[in-house]
């Protein structure tokens, strides 16, 4: 069978699980492990195929959350950025008893453009698919480009996402096209109006792949969700403004905590 490879770090007692987005791996946490180990006990995990969770194939977003759902803790908070955020999502939707709090960051219920929904065109998604097999790094690289594209440390926070991908295993081409099949695919937009944990929605103003009018749509759709956009960051706030992020972070979770019944 294979593995998903998966790091404790900390000893506290609230438990955080920590997904990250398509193409990547758990690296992308490491600016903010220091400002969240005193708080939580942390769960960095790479999704199955992506990072150090090597030898699986394509999967449904079905199977991916019942893999990792098979190694998280009983009770924890779940963070997932962006492809990590449907897989979050779907964990507290289908078990409810083992996921404490929600938080989704730069991520839709539903990333593909419908009608009367904005989100990533269809035939954008497939242009990757295809290029995928034409020129695998160089397509890597462009969608890594586009989720800093306009913020003021953008050089930066790309030649970071592009070392935490370089400086570990590479996804196979047929993984990364599962993970786009998920985006194109998903939709948990009216599963979700029944969710009843806590649930944090963090967006960037200037994020390219998330429009930023699908905040206020969400916070009709789901009402009893908080949403926060950061102005100045993109696809990836928890790197551009890390501080920032941790902070609404932290606020969200003792808010979560306070309406938690006690055991």
């Amino acid at each position: 069978m294979n593995e998903i490879w998966w790091q404790t770090v900390g000893q506290e007692k609230r438990q955080l699980v920590l997904l990250h987005g398509w193409g990547l791996n758990a690296e992308v946490w490491r600016g903010i492990v220091p400002r969240l180990r005193s708080q939580f006990t942390l769960h960095l995990v790479d999704l199955p195929g992506f990072g150090r969770s090597q030898g699986w194939g394509a999967m449904t977003l079905e199977a991916v959350t019942d893999a990792v759902v098979s190694r998280a803790p009983a009770q924890a908070l779940w963070l997932g950025w962006s492809l990590g955020g449907l897989v979050a999502s779907l964990a507290a939707l289908r078990y409810p008893q083992r996921v404490g709090g929600l938080i989704t960051v730069a991520s839709s219920p539903c990333f593909s453009a419908r009608d009367d929904w904005p989100g990533i065109r269809p035939e954008v998604l497939a242009g990757f698919q295809q290029q995928l097999s034409a020129d695998y790094r160089r397509t890597v690289e462009r969608f890594l480009a586009l989720q800093t594209l306009g913020t003021d440390s953008a050089r930066h926070d790309a030649r970071l996402l592009k070392e935490v991908v370089l400086h570990q295993p590479m996804p196979t081409v047929e993984v990364l096209n599962g993970g786009l099949e998920i985006l194109k695919q998903a939709d948990l937009r009216a599963a979700l109006c029944a969710l009843n944990q806590p649930f944090l929605r963090l967006y960037g103003r200037l994020d390219g792949l998330v429009p930023r009018k699908i905040a206020g749509s969400l916070d009709a759709l789901w009402p009893r969700s908080e949403s926060l956009v950061f102005p100045k960051a993109a696809h990836a706030p928890f790197i551009s403004h890390p501080a920032a992020f941790c902070e609404s972070l932290l606020a969200f979770c003792d808010r979560a905590r306070e309406k938690t019944p006690a055991a």
